[in-house]
């Protein structure tokens, strides 16, 4: 089997094949930040907390401040190979370009899959929340509500997720203020330890990854951003950034009021938080956010899984009917709805948590590609720095993950370099 090598010079295959039609640019930094703020500020933050505290315990801190770094090694390399490539795709354009056609392939293929289990696993969420008892059914209503939504172009979406961001940062915004003004607080259960052990430090800095991984959104993007070279670098950092200052600001809260220990009992811990702080008359309102964070996510997601999807089909990775573009909307029209109908029939058949564990090692093995890719835009040894933690740190967080999605994820990646081998092999050249 034989790869093509990096890219060396000339116009790379960024764009759509000649003849083909573009996506129509019209997102700015603004609309690319709160598309990236959708992704982040969801569900992550009203789910992640918990298991992560039962896997650190004390070092709960640590794991955050570790997934913030690999998250910010992952979007410095992101901004830089976004700012080459300003393309559909995201890392599967930016491995195929610089690391070669199999290196492009497995990281769309890591993409695609870990994040159709994530829109699984936030439509799971919205259901759980909007009305437990008829979780998979409201699951599957969302799916097809958000993807009709993202049919009528991409410019409706950014204006939803703004309006959902605006929400989830005032409920955000609540319970912080709750938990750190009412008379349970307690600074004492801020003690930074490492009563889970390394171990357990690093798998919850896994588990809390998943609530930065949205930023990759804004680099999928990249066909239909104005001036994509100054814009998806600076929304990058800019989104990130925001959420980081969010993220800790919600972690102190909510620790300063259950401790690390209740806090890796809770099943639902914001709502835990504010009940304890007493302030229950607020549960109902956090029970909203989340339904509304994890429609936001959902939202992003399906946005970025199509997008990969048109960028894979265009290279015939999978079928070539995908790449269709929308005469009038000017989307890829055909890949969201073959996208929205798989996480239909995932919501309806599967389970939140497998979902999220799966998800997780596909979205560390997608940007270990981008930091491998990274690493060759220079030669000189500083630029290499951040890439090459960021690329370390991802494999390291990806195989400290429960050892039944570790195992699942090296399978479905085990049968996607099959079908890669297959096709070059004996497929069409």
């Amino acid at each position: 089997m034989t790869q093509s090598g990096p890219a060396q010079s000339g116009s790379p295959r960024s764009g759509p094949p000649r003849g083909e039609p573009e996506l129509r640019r019209t997102l700015g930094v603004g609309d690319a930040v709160v598309i990236g703020l959708g992704s982040m500020i969801g569900a992550g933050i009203f789910a992640a907390l918990g298991p992560a505290a039962r896997a650190s315990g004390s070092g709960l801190f640590l794991g955050l401040g570790i997934a913030a770094a690999v998250a910010y090694c992952n979007a410095t390399a992101s901004a830089r190979l976004a700012a080459r490539y300003p393309a559909s795709g995201g890392t599967y354009v930016y491995g195929r370009e610089r690391l070669g056609d199999f290196w492009g392939y497995l990281a769309g293929w890591s993409f695609v899959v870990g994040k159709t289990s994530s829109c699984a696993a936030m439509a799971l969420t919205v259901g759980a929340y909007a009305w437990p008892g008829q979780a998979h059914a409201v699951a599957v209503g969302a799916v097809v509500a958000l993807t009709a939504v993202n049919y009528g172009g991409v410019q409706k979406s950014a204006w939803l997720t703004r309006a959902i961001v605006a929400v989830v940062l005032a409920v955000l915004a609540s319970v912080v203020v709750v938990c750190l003004t009412f008379g349970n607080s307690d600074a004492g259960r801020l003690d930074v330890g490492v009563s889970g052990g390394a171990g357990g430090v690093l798998q919850a800095a896994g588990l809390l990854f998943f609530a930065f991984a949205g930023y990759a959104r804004i680099a999928t993007l990249g066909e239909e951003v104005r001036d994509p070279a100054r814009t998806i670098p600076r929304a990058i950092r800019l989104a990130l950034s925001i959420a980081l200052v969010v993220y800790a600001a919600v972690t102190v809260a909510v620790v300063s009021v259950l401790g690390p220990q209740e806090l890796g009992q809770a099943t639902a811990p914001l709502a835990d938080a504010v009940r304890a702080a007493g302030a229950p008359g607020l549960v109902p309102v956090v029970r909203v956010g989340a339904a509304v964070a994890a429609l936001g996510s959902l939202l992003a997601l399906i946005l970025g899984v199509s997008r990969t999807t048109l960028a894979m089909a265009r290279d015939r990775h999978l079928p070539g009917g995908l790449a269709a573009v929308h005469p009038r909307f000017r989307v890829p029209h055909r890949a969201e709805l073959a996208v929205g109908a798989v996480v239909a029939v995932l919501a309806a058949t599967v389970d939140v948590r497998g979902a999220i564990g799966f998800s997780s090692f596909g979205v560390l093995v997608y940007y270990a590609i981008a930091n491998a890719s990274a690493w060759t835009l220079s030669s000189a040894i500083v630029s290499r720095v951040v890439p090459t933690v960021g690329l370390a740190g991802c494999l390291t967080l990806a195989f400290a993950l429960p050892w039944l999605s570790v195992a699942v994820g090296v399978g479905v990646l085990g049968l996607g370099v099959a079908a890669y081998g297959v096709r070059r092999r004996w497929g069409p050249r």
